[in-house]
């Protein structure tokens, strides 16, 4: 009932749109792009007779599929279910110019990129179960944007489908797209009072058939280093370059532990990602991440203690440091609201799939929507390679979580409020 070639002509519309998430900026949404994608979105929603869709003052994209169950003239309404994916992309990567490439019936083996980059199957484990099915690339100078277009293409499609599809039976259906997700503020904006659902899915997931019941408990970090510039050519005895402090500072965190290149499952790490300024002013940017949200503050204690080492070390220097939560694991909210996961799995089964639950080495909306009290898993939305200009999305991957949302809705629509 999924509409294959509508689906990826939404993807491939949404993916040119500029919409990188700026870490820089202080506006809300970091980035004009991601208001751009949201008018289109809302002005596709309204083409498909979603009556109250909705472009708000932050950029987000609302709008609702009423219910077609009957439980609302019954007096016994069925619980609202929220999909919710967001509209920017990951500052990791080149955003802009994106031109999607789509591979037809995947042969198998490496894949070779416009720019002559190369998708290789020996770092792209997945793509060996993906044989014969479509992908959809970047020409390697860029990323792509499935995390989380993909998930977007996804809940608009499965939004016309139950339009046009009356006899499909669900509840009442909300949708949401953020903004500013990538850089920790993709629920900053949410009235969840106005969102009024019993339970949300973000649809911002790897491959297929798995539900992500677990994230990194997340904190970011900025260490500001104070030197005092002055003309080289008099600078013996006055110059007092922090810039060097702040390299010397990133030399001495942790190496062979702790890090995202030698960290797996459920280690945590201390990752710097960012390093910008010059002599008389210099910073580094960190996120800290780990499963169990206590790790966070010795995580913080190290690079206290680093930086305030490395400024010792350097006569002249000052060490600022600035921790700030971003979100938490999203596990213990889960546990208020099991069905939240036990119908999305019973969902699968009813497919024919087989569910998977999965914890995610990184973070989603959910993460803070279920912080906040609305019980909020991750499905699968057919991306790959994330935050890489390797990145590839598989078209067959996003029909089966279409599906999956519109049998996972008929369960919901089983339940009574």
């Amino acid at each position: 009932m999924i509409d294959r070639s509508r689906l990826l002509d939404r993807f491939l519309r949404y993916v040119r749109v500029e919409t990188t998430a700026d870490p820089s900026s202080n506006l809300y949404p970091s980035s004009p792009g991601q208001r751009e994608l949201g008018q289109m979105l809302r002005d596709e929603l309204a083409a498909i007779s979603i009556l109250d869709a909705e472009l708000d003052e932050n950029a987000l994209v609302w709008g609702t599929v009423p219910a077609t169950d009957g439980s609302v003239s019954a007096g016994s309404p069925s619980p609202t279910v929220a999909m919710v994916a967001h509209m920017d992309t990951s500052p990791e990567a080149p955003g802009k110019d994106v031109n999607p490439q789509v591979i037809d019936a995947y042969a198998g083996g490496d894949i070779p990129l416009p720019s002559g980059g190369l998708i290789s199957v020996a770092k792209s484990e997945s793509l060996s179960d993906l044989v014969g099915k479509t992908l959809i690339t970047t020409d390697g100078r860029t990323l792509l944007g499935g995390d989380d277009k993909a998930g977007i293409a996804i809940i608009m499609e499965v939004a016309q489908t139950l339009i046009e599809n009356p006899h499909l039976v669900h509840g009442p259906v909300r949708i949401l797209f953020t903004c500013d997700e990538e850089i920790g503020r993709g629920t900053d904006k949410i009235d969840l009072r106005k969102l009024d659902a019993t339970v949300a899915y973000t649809l911002d997931g790897g491959g297929a058939g798995v539900i992500d019941v677990e994230t990194f408990s997340a904190d970011g970090a900025t260490v500001r280093f104070v030197g005092h510039n002055i003309h080289p050519s008099i600078g013996k005895g006055r110059m007092v370059n922090a810039l060097r402090a702040a390299a010397d500072f990133v030399s001495a965190l942790p190496r062979t532990t702790c890090t995202p290149e030698t960290t797996e499952d459920r280690e945590g790490f201390i990752h710097p990602h960012t390093i910008h300024g010059g002599v008389g002013e210099a910073s580094v940017d960190l996120i800290l991440r780990s499963f169990e949200s206590e790790d966070l503050a010795d995580y913080a204690r190290l690079i206290e203690t680093t930086a305030n080492q490395v400024a010792a070390d350097t006569p002249g220097i000052e060490a600022h440091v600035s921790i700030r939560q971003q979100y938490r694991n999203l596990r213990e909210g889960l546990d208020d609201l099991p069905e939240s996961v036990s119908l999305a799995e019973a969902a699968f089964e009813q497919l024919g799939r087989q569910p998977t639950r999965m914890i995610i080495r990184g973070g989603t909306d959910g993460s803070q929507l279920t912080e906040k009290g609305l019980p909020t898993p991750n499905l699968s939305s057919g991306q790959h390679n994330i935050h890489a200009v390797t990145e590839f999305a598989c078209l067959d991957e996003m029909v089966e979580a279409a599906q999956h949302v519109i049998k996972m809705l008929e369960l919901w629509s089983q339940q009574r409020a």
